[in-house]
């Protein structure tokens, strides 16, 4: 099997935290879809020219998350999340973001701080909350 994804060697980012992103953001998308077999560690390794070590670690990562799970003698299989919303929705939503920001000139790192932000604050979960975190700087409870 042939998985689509790169790694920038002259990035600061680790390789095994590039490729995590990568799967993970496939398998979010449902371009990899449940029960899917992703390359054994040493033919990704092989095939992206790095360390089998950093293929093991992105997949142990990945199984961390429950996004995939790894069996003997099957090897990693994807484990696609609970298809609890519109997936093409938030999807769409993403590639609108990412294109807002670069009409806006931000670099990708700059979008990827934003986003790795978003997920660090504490969640909006309804507009009621939203108006009132913003209106009085009170965090939602």
């Amino acid at each position: 099997m042939t998985l689509s994804v790169r790694i920038d060697l002259a990035s600061t980012t680790p390789q095994y935290e590039q490729l995590r992103a990568q799967i993970a953001a496939r398998i979010t998308a449902g371009e990899l879809a449940d029960g899917q077999r992703l390359p054994t560690v040493r033919a990704l390794a092989n095939d992206l020219g790095i360390a089998p070590g950093t293929v093991a670690r992105t997949y142990r990562d990945l199984e961390a998350s429950g996004l995939v799970t790894t069996r003997r003698r099957v090897g990693t299989l994807v484990t696609a999340p609970p298809a609890t919303l519109d997936r093409a929705a938030v999807t769409d939503a993403a590639h609108r973001f990412v294109r807002t920001a670069r009409d806006h000139a931000l670099t990708d790192a700059e979008i990827h701080d934003l986003v790795s932000a978003a997920l660090l604050g504490p969640p909006i979960r309804d507009q009621h909350d939203r108006a009132r975190t913003i209106g009085t700087g009170q965090l939602p409870t």
